[in-house]
């Protein structure tokens, strides 16, 4: 790792120091949950949390475990702060987004507590640059208290699957209606758009479904706004878990399989548009 030693002479104060061999598998994952300018990053012995909030009606959150970095050194139980995530990503890529063979870039994160700065070391090709970014206190996160014990139904699909979906319906709908049944239509996404009305079905024994469990029939109408933002998601996918608890609350889980082959998560939950329900 070439930038081993970079933290070293000030080891004993930081509070977090993470490495990872391609800056890649970092800024891949962020821009899956890059649609506000600021996050909370939240760190601890299990891994970093980068969460980004949305007028209270959503939320986004994208779960980096230790296994994926080479080192991950946390000297406290937990490391809170906020940064500007759209200047992180712009230092991430410093280099250029876009790979190229045989080529990567090395980073290395460093924060030394409240206060401070988190440094990023990052080295392509025996060149390195050294970014310090503001982080502020944190802000207090929504709890959606999207509990498992309270999900209703839940399906697990293929993420092309859900792409192609999401192309056939029409996207000037201001809302996303979803059903989940134990009977037909077991798993149906409507929009009523410029074009009309339009469906799209999944058979509970579709190659495309790789799990169903749906114990109850649930129709809830979910803001097209609300749930644009969680394309990019989708984009960067191979599987994605849609569940629903007792009150309508959505969350989409994201399988995301980074250049190395491993795997992280990121988690969407949507408050149901009871408004248009009301309607």
């Amino acid at each position: 790792m070439p930038l081993s030693t970079q933290c070293q002479d000030d080891d004993k104060k930081y509070v977090l120091v993470a490495s990872l061999d391609n800056a890649r598998n970092l800024s891949n994952i962020l821009k899956a949950i890059t649609f506000k300018d600021h996050a909370i990053f939240t760190a601890t012995s299990n891994g970093l949390q980068v969460t980004v909030e949305y007028c209270k009606t959503l939320q986004a959150s994208a779960f980096i475990q230790t296994e994926i970095f080479q080192e991950f050194t946390i000297k406290e139980d937990l490391v809170a702060f906020q940064i500007n995530l759209t200047v992180l990503l712009d230092c991430l890529n410093i280099f250029g987004g876009s790979p190229v063979a045989g080529t990567s870039t090395a980073l290395q994160m460093c924060y030394k507590g409240y206060g401070y700065p988190l440094t990023l070391y990052l080295e392509e090709g025996g060149v390195v640059t050294v970014c310090k970014i503001k982080t502020q206190e944190p802000e207090e996160l929504i709890d959606f208290d999207f509990c498992s014990t309270n999900v209703i139904n839940q399906v697990i699909l293929q993420s092309e699957s859900l792409k192609e979906a999401f192309s056939e319906l029409d996207m000037t709908s201001e809302v996303l209606t979803i059903t989940m049944s134990p009977s037909r239509p077991y798993f149906r996404l409507s929009t009523f758009g410029n074009s009309g009305n339009a469906h799209y079905d999944y058979s509970k024994d579709s190659d495309m479904m790789e799990m169903f469990r749906c114990t109850k029939t649930q129709t809830n109408r979910y803001k097209m706004s609300l749930l644009k933002p969680s394309t990019k998601a989708l984009a960067l996918s191979c599987k994605v878990s849609v569940r629903t608890d007792n009150r309508g609350f959505l969350s989409l889980q994201y399988l995301i399989r980074n250049d190395d082959g491993q795997h992280s998560y990121v988690d969407f939950f949507c408050c149901p548009d009871e408004e248009g329900e009301e309607e």
